[in-house]
């Protein structure tokens, strides 16, 4: 997993039981499991927002392990409106 702060949380396949997880780094648990990609980032969006103040990143991993798009809380968010998300 890449290294961030407390309040990031990673979207990783679940091989073991399908679906997407949303961890914290480190944990021994996942915050949540959802069915698909989509479902797990968003969920991972709200953990962000409500337990770290809007202040950590959402990384996604693909299928074949590589880190592939990341998504700024609330208040990492610069001026620029972030267009992909």
């Amino acid at each position: 997993m890449a290294k961030g702060n407390d309040n990031d949380r990673y979207v990783v396949p679940n091989k073991d039981r399908g679906g997407w997880d949303v961890k914290k780094e480190d944990a021994k648990r996942v915050s949540a499991h959802e069915p698909t990609k989509r479902a797990a980032e968003k969920r991972a969006k709200e953990i962000v927002e409500n337990t770290g103040g809007g202040r950590g990143e959402v990384r996604s991993q693909k299928l074949n392990g590589q880190w592939g798009d990341s998504d700024s809380g609330s208040k990492n968010e610069s001026p620029a409106k972030d267009r992909k998300h």
